[in-house]
């Protein structure tokens, strides 16, 4: 990690606020700025959080969905115990994954997965599509009918091949940048509303 990164990080006051507020994560405030705009989680909703490490949108998750909600995290990497929280150890786009969640169903998931940064862009692209599949994916198989779905990429040609998918089975699908997202990012976010799991394949 540079130092040029850990002084920028320093500076950054969505990262200073996460700090403060015990946040976990700065992602935290993405999650809260998508959910205060366009009501992605509500009071009892069972939320399914892919590539959850370390947690930020867990915590908001939690406080959005309340006591007779639930929030189940799956990450490849450990996570802190929260109360309330469930959490799998997972990868997402494994049949094994697919397995464990076999029969249960969720009113939203949520993916804010990243691949690794190889520093091409068109390689980070293609690697960003490819985990918002992989979350569709598993969605597809999870998702109530009515259920919502928001996933994490990063901005390029593929990304209206994601949108077309989406929109095969989601009544509305929109695309957007919160205001916590980093100004340089080329991050964006899909999100789909009114899931109907009959809609054929494409």
């Amino acid at each position: 990690m540079g130092r040029r990164f850990l002084v920028e990080r320093r500076r950054d006051p969505y990262y200073r606020a996460a700090q403060r507020e015990g946040l976990r994560s700065r992602a935290a405030f993405k999650l809260e700025h998508l959910n205060a705009t366009y009501t992605i989680l509500e009071p009892g909703d069972r939320v399914l959080d892919l590539g959850a490490a370390p947690g930020g949108w867990s915590v908001i998750a939690l406080a959005a969905v309340g006591r007779n909600g639930s929030v189940t995290a799956v990450d490849e990497r450990s996570l802190e115990p929260l109360e309330g929280l469930e959490r799998l150890r997972g990868r997402v786009g494994s049949p094994e994954l697919a397995r464990r969640l076999e029969g249960r169903e969720f009113d939203v998931v949520l993916s804010d997965m990243s691949p690794r940064i190889s520093g091409a862009y068109s390689t980070d692209h293609a690697r960003s599509a490819e985990l918002v599949e992989a979350a569709f994916e598993l969605a597809r198989g999870t998702l109530r009918s009515g259920g919502r779905f928001v996933a994490k990429v990063f901005d390029g040609d593929l990304v209206k091949g994601l949108e077309r998918k989406l929109a095969s089975h989601f009544d509305e699908v929109r695309r957007t940048k919160p205001p916590a997202s980093r100004e340089r990012s080329s991050e964006l976010y899909l999100l789909g509303f009114g899931f109907q799991s009959g809609r054929a394949s494409e």
